[in-house]
């Protein structure tokens, strides 16, 4: 008898948490040892719990789960890290799998679907979202630098040059350059347009 497939669960929206859980909780191999709502709370999880695969959502408190993914793959290697999306923003399938991520799926899947991409990735396969796979290559790399991604991620909330000289140290001119820098290759007319260019292509 083959043994059971350890996983962590990280979501903060509730209602899709537990449903997945007991979507995932149906197949007999298969079984939920922790669940988190925030993306800060994935690696104490993961090591109290000694998991063998953590679902990560993107959009989480505390840490997104790209971010998470990163941690968990820096720490605990043999971790297998599947990351799912509502957004299917090619960007982030270029992140997740630059943080270590073995897995991109959409939540919509169906349920057998996720719980298939569990098993393979275990068995050391990657499973990717076809139609995501497709967008990214045809969405190209992400043409922001990390410094242009940090100013355009403070920018969002509608700060002025001199606020985000003061959070992010650096001088009014230093900001006014990166997102110059920033609007023009994103080919947008103001920040505003290129905190949402970004945003929905999944370069922040």
């Amino acid at each position: 008898m083959s043994r059971t497939i350890k996983v962590l669960l990280a979501e903060d929206q509730s209602m899709v948490r537990e449903a997945l859980a007991a979507l995932l909780g149906l197949e007999p191999d298969i079984e939920v040892v922790a669940q988190v709502a925030r993306g800060d709370e994935v690696l104490a999880a993961a090591r109290e719990h000694a998991v063998d695969v953590a679902l990560l959502d993107i959009e989480m408190p505390g840490a997104t789960g790209i971010e998470a993914a990163a941690q968990v793959n820096r720490e605990l290697p043999a971790v297998k890290l599947v990351v799912l999306t509502t957004f299917g923003r090619p960007g982030y399938l270029r992140s997740a799998m630059e943080a270590g991520a073995d897995a991109f799926l959409v939540k919509d899947a169906p349920a057998a679907q996720l719980a298939e991409a569990v098993r393979k990735v275990l068995a050391g396969e990657r499973v990717i979202d076809p139609t995501l796979a497709a967008a990214a290559l045809a969405g190209g790399a992400n043409p922001l630098t990390d410094r242009e991604r940090e100013v355009l991620r403070a920018a969002a909330d509608g700060a002025t040059n001199a606020e985000l000289a003061t959070a992010l140290h650096l001088s009014q001119g230093t900001v006014r350059n990166y997102l110059s820098t920033a609007i023009q290759k994103l080919a947008v007319r103001n920040r505003t347009e290129a905190v949402r260019t970004a945003r929905d292509k999944g370069w922040l």
